[in-house]
């Protein structure tokens, strides 16, 4: 039973169903691997009646070699924003629904774990994006995004007029609702829905995906990874623009301000078990090949 990691973190979505009975779970199970456990403090009074060791998500980073996140993809891409910096490895337990990231159902945890804590599993390595607002000379604002950042327009009965570059080398211009910017992560994400294309989360690659465009022709288009993409904006009867990096928004952005979007240099480990299989997730989760048996 001996493990690899040392000092393990269970991250939750406090309000996620089944939380309470699978964190309990998985801290008996880890404790009784003889780990050392620490608890995200909005997630501690589940295991209270284990009196476990707390922490917020930044001081997992400081303590922990493991953070175990159980909630939906958005749990975890909360978590991987915060601890990308200290190069801990993610393991995702799914309490959601399509689930992409976090690919562990809770009736197969510990049987997974125990592959992965013994040093047996893959991993992907995932970039982040970090998108900055400059007014002038100076950025305003930065945030960074695992999936996406999405420039919209803040009213759903006008378009926002947008101009894009690449590498400072003019790309188009379009009227349209916004714009995607996507990680292979989020491929599968808003940028999907949008008609983008699903890349490989290993693949050194962003998406540029417009939102409803008003010229049909403007289609998805596909950057290396080093790109630095610059949005700029053209005048507008109702300019009224905001900025979402997954979930963070961003608003006040004004007619003047661009936004420069590049890949951030730290990148995050997510552990899989040695089955993984990345299309049989999409295969179940977009129900492809429904009709077709083996």
């Amino acid at each position: 039973m001996s493990s690899i990691f040392r000092n393990v973190a269970l991250v939750g979505k406090p309000d996620a169903p089944r939380i309470a009975e699978t964190l309990s779970g998985l801290y008996r199970y880890l404790v009784g691997r003889g780990l050392c456990v620490w608890v995200e403090r909005g997630c501690a009074h589940f295991v209270a009646d284990f009196s476990p060791e707390t922490c917020t998500v930044s001081e997992v980073g400081q303590r922990c070699d493991l953070a175990i996140v159980v909630g939906g993809d958005g749990t975890l891409l909360s978590a991987a924003r915060v601890l990308v910096k200290f190069n801990i490895p993610l393991i995702g337990i799914n309490l959601g629904r399509l689930g992409f990231l976090v690919d562990i159902s809770p009736s197969d945890a510990c049987a997974k774990l125990d592959e992965i804590l013994e040093g047996r599993y893959s991993a992907d390595e995932r970039f982040l994006l970090r998108a900055k607002i400059w007014r002038g000379d100076r950025v305003i604002h930065e945030q960074t995004a695992v999936n996406e950042v999405v420039v919209h327009s803040w009213n759903a009965a006008s378009m926002i007029e947008i101009e894009t570059s690449i590498n400072g080398v003019f790309l188009n211009s379009q009227r349209s609702d916004g714009l995607i910017v996507s990680t292979p992560t989020g491929s599968t994400a808003y940028a999907l829905s949008a008609g983008g294309p699903i890349l490989h989360p290993t693949l050194k690659a962003i998406v540029l995906a417009p939102i409803n465009p008003h010229t049909l022709t403007n289609r998805p288009i596909v950057v290396a990874d080093e790109s630095v993409v610059e949005i700029a904006f053209r005048p507008g009867k109702q300019f009224k623009v905001q900025v979402v990096c997954d979930n963070v928004s961003i608003p006040g952005v004004e007619l003047e301000d661009r936004i420069e979007i590049r890949r951030e240099p730290e990148a995050f480990r997510i552990l899989h078990p040695l089955d993984y299989d990345f299309f049989e997730i999409l295969r179940a989760k977009l129900n492809w090949s429904s009709g077709y048996r083996s």
